[in-house]
């Protein structure tokens, strides 16, 4: 059984170094070298004139920044059950890293008391009645969530709805009057420009950092350890980002929302020199969905693509299919899908796209983003080549579905409600390991009904609402008309079985 059951990522400590010995050393070596000459370190009288008149512009767009964004940034505290910690703390530890390596049957001991936040980050307000914007790993597992604005006024929020596909999260604070940040167009952002990041690093509440876009679109392969559909694009910054600015800001001089901070590239676990952030177009697509129905409104193409940007996916590729397909800009298309929007359009297997809406594809997540920030029912142009000839085709997108509307809360199925699919048992696993009935969950999404009472991947649920089940229908059948709390019992990867419940959403 367990080696069908996916074992759970142990909980890992986040822990802080302190500065204090190496400042101390410092002074120490300072004064026993009097006789030594240090002057080469400082820059001549002319070169601080200047630099103190270059920076002088800067420096006052970052004042008038900073007052404007530090009101607006908010610190969040997700309180979770023991179960949530270890998935939370595993989340933020997918997104920077597990600094110390330690012991993961230590780290499982080793959970904070519980009336201490398992996780903590950042928030940005978008809106004067109270709608703030953060990211999906920062909220994931929470049974409740703490929002404490820069005057250290303390709110409980509602959760509004959340996105795994692009790591963003959306949550309500009930006040009126606020202080709030308005989205800035991200698409107009140019590599070298100034920006801020603002957040709450470490429990260092309302820090202000400063550097420049260092790179634009670029892709980490990160969200897909949460989604099956990742959308990335990330603004990528040398301003400093540690555990804790997740969710904040990254604003322009003029204290404009160009970015949601989201991770950084590290070893340790700190900043070691570039942050990354949702652009503020994805993110404000992405809200602006929850709030009027209730869930994200994406479109699809209906296709399989193939990276060609990825030599190592090309030539796995090319070996399966004893194919010589050569590496290079453009996504390969492996199957058109039946009845999508790109088969409707004309695209067939071996297309190469190389355009959407005139914007250069050079790799799967250009793809997705291009895409996945439409909704059902746009057009969109795709530029594509075919046995050498390029050709442009206008593509109405569909939903995973194959439908063109907009959908609410209410024409989702049971599973997409709490979260997860499941898979029938084969009778011969159930009689091996002595059980009458049960489902696998499979695609559990972070941040679902289903994944805060501690159902992961590969658990087996046997019992909804003390019935019995043996495939997705029976869940469907139980809950489709269900309003109350629900009851799951599930067994775990240790073979121990659990029951727990949730209020159907």
């Amino acid at each position: 059984m367990k080696n069908t059951l996916k074992k759970l990522i142990p909980y890992a400590v986040v822990g802080l170094m302190s500065g204090a010995t190496t400042f101390g050393a410092i002074n120490y070596f300072n004064e026993k070298s009097n006789n030594s000459d240090f002057s080469y370190f400082a820059p001549k009288n002319s070169d601080a004139k200047y630099a103190s008149f270059n920076m002088t512009g800067v420096g006052d767009d970052f004042v008038k920044a900073a007052k404007m964004t530090v009101p607006a940034v908010v610190s969040i505290k997700n309180y979770s059950t023991s179960k949530g910690r270890t998935s939370q703390q595993d989340l933020f530890d997918q997104f920077f890293g597990n600094p110390f390596g330690n012991n993961p049957k230590q780290q499982q001991q080793q959970q904070p008391p519980k009336d201490m936040p398992s996780g903590m980050g950042s928030g940005v307000i978008i809106s004067p009645d109270g709608y703030i914007i953060s990211n999906n790993h920062v909220i994931a597992g929470a049974t409740k969530l703490e929002v404490v604005l820069s005057n250290k006024k303390s709110y409980v929020a509602n959760l509004v709805g959340t996105d795994p596909t692009t790591d963003i999260a959306l949550l309500k604070i009930e006040e009126k009057g606020l202080p709030y940040l308005n989205f800035a167009n991200s698409d107009n952002v140019e590599v070298g420009q100034w920006v801020l990041a603002v957040g709450n690093p470490m429990g260092l509440n309302s820090t202000v950092t400063a550097g420049i876009i260092s790179a634009k679109g670029r892709s980490i392969d990160l969200l897909s350890q949460q989604s099956r559909t990742p959308i990335e694009s990330f603004i990528q910054t040398d301003a400093a980002i540690n555990p804790g600015n997740s969710g904040g800001a990254l604003v322009d001089p003029s204290g404009e929302l160009i970015g949601i901070n989201s991770a950084i590239s590290s070893k340790t676990g700190y900043y070691e020199g570039y942050g990354f952030a949702v652009p503020s177009n994805l993110a404000r697509k992405v809200v602006e969905d929850i709030k009027k129905y209730g869930l994200v409104q994406r479109g699809f193409l209906g296709v399989v693509p193939l990276d060609l940007s990825d030599q190592r996916q090309v030539a796995a590729y090319n070996q399966q299919k004893k194919t010589n397909l050569k590496s290079g800009n453009g996504v390969y298309l492996i199957e058109v899908a039946e009845k999508g929007g790109a088969e409707d359009a004309g695209l067939r297997n071996g297309d190469i796209v190389t355009k959407v809406d005139n914007t250069p594809i050079s790799s799967y997540y250009d793809l997705s983003f291009a895409v996945g920030s439409k909704r059902p029912g746009d057009k969109v142009a795709v530029a594509y080549t075919r046995n050498g000839k390029e050709n442009v085709v206008n593509v109405t997108l569909k939903d995973q579905k194959g439908g063109t509307s907009l959908r609410s809360k209410a024409d989702l199925s049971v599973t997409e409600k709490i979260g997860s699919e499941f898979e029938p048992l084969s009778e011969k696993f159930k009689t091996d390991y002595g059980l009458n009935s049960g489902v696998i969950a499979k695609n559990v999404l972070e941040g679902s009904e289903i994944s805060k009472i501690g159902v992961v991947d590969n658990y087996i649920v046997i019992e909804v609402n003390g019935k019995p089940v043996n495939s997705q229908k029976d869940i469907e059948k139980i809950l489709q008309t269900y309003t109350g709390n629900v009851q799951i019992k599930y067994v775990d990867e240790y073979g121990r079985i659990t029951t727990r419940g949730f209020k159907m959403p």
